[in-house]
């Protein structure tokens, strides 16, 4: 808001002016008083518009001016080539003004609504670095384990769901196939356990790309666009986003690496419960569901035996380990 003093000096000054231009420019206290009128005009028409400024965002601002800057140059170029053609001078200062005019306000508004998208995508991406939002992805909301991560405190920062993740969701909910329908409905059973946990907060995002059908392809849009990191369960996505430099969160890679470390030469207590590939192998499973291949170990099928670890392999799929019976 402008100072009262400001405004007082602008009124009066105007106005002192104005009467001042009426006085020594025309004759008679008539143009006088058109003057004071004038000057009460143009003074109040600069408060305006100085409030108008002081409160607008400054982003817009410079949006505009550059805008105007830009409609003003081009403004002037298409009138050039208007003004060729018209033979007199009175019509071609009519089209000059009314082009100006036309392009400099088109500019203002362009710039100064450019400036405010940038500014929201600016905003975005330095919330995104400050608080780790992350975009949760379908699979990794069906898969279930997001909500137990949330309940224990690891994640506490701000979780994106698409409108359009949300809409693969709903259709997988609604689909005829059982599996389908049951998958979509815990899914949703999730978001809502989610969401009544008190250190996550859950932001339905309406950001879409309509000219992209595959949502693991809006998902990268929207990552790319604002920031965010990605937090899923999806292999494939978890591919493609690091190789476009996207901070991918696998829920996957999160639980292989809090597995129990196991050591070559290590005993341990498993039941073998299936024969494995080789004809003499049995195959066993540890609490967290790492399998156990164990050497001579098919003869002992449904038994709980000792087994010695020789090695450990680590896949992209989990972690397997290879085991003698103890002798």
């Amino acid at each position: 808001m402008p100072s009262k003093a400001l405004t007082i000096s602008l009124i009066t000054f105007s106005v002192f002016f104005s009467a001042l231009a009426g006085y020594y420019y025309a004759d008679g206290v008539y143009w006088v008083l058109w003057g004071v009128g004038a000057g009460l005009i143009v003074a109040i028409t600069c408060v305006g518009l100085l409030k108008l400024w002081l409160t607008m965002d400054g982003y817009k601002i410079i949006g505009g001016a550059v805008g105007m800057l830009a409609g003003s140059v081009l403004g002037i170029m298409v009138h050039s080539g208007i003004s060729q053609n018209i033979e007199k001078p009175e019509v071609t200062g009519a089209v000059y003004g009314l082009v100006m005019v036309v392009f400099c306000l088109v500019g203002m508004q362009l710039g100064s609504s450019k400036a405010k998208e940038f500014r929201a995508r600016r905003d975005k991406m330095s919330q995104s670095r400050v608080r780790g939002a992350s975009i949760l992805d379908t699979s990794v909301i069906i898969d279930g384990r997001i909500a137990d991560i949330c309940e224990t405190g690891f994640i506490c920062d701000e979780l994106i769901i698409p409108q359009f993740v949300l809409k693969e969701l709903q259709m997988i909910a609604d689909s005829a196939e059982s599996t389908k329908r049951t998958r979509g409905r815990r899914g949703l059973d999730i978001l809502s356990k989610i969401q009544k946990q008190s250190c996550v907060t859950i932001r339905i995002e309406d950001t879409d790309y309509p000219a992209t059908k595959e949502v693991d392809q809006k998902l990268i849009n929207m990552a790319k666009d604002t920031g965010f990191s990605i937090l899923t369960n999806d292999f494939n996505l978890n591919k493609v986003a690091e190789v476009q430099s996207i901070q991918v969160l696998n829920i996957n890679q999160l639980a292989n690496a809090l597995k129990p470390i196991v050591l070559p030469g290590e005993t341990m207590k498993v039941q073998i419960i299936k024969e494995g590939k080789e004809p003499s192998q049995g195959v066993a499973y540890l609490d967290d569901g790492t399998m156990v291949v164990i050497d001579q170990g098919k003869k002992l099928l449904g038994k709980t035996v000792d087994a010695t670890v020789t090695s450990v392999l680590q896949t992209t799929a989990g972690r397997m380990i290879f085991a003698t019976l103890k002798t």
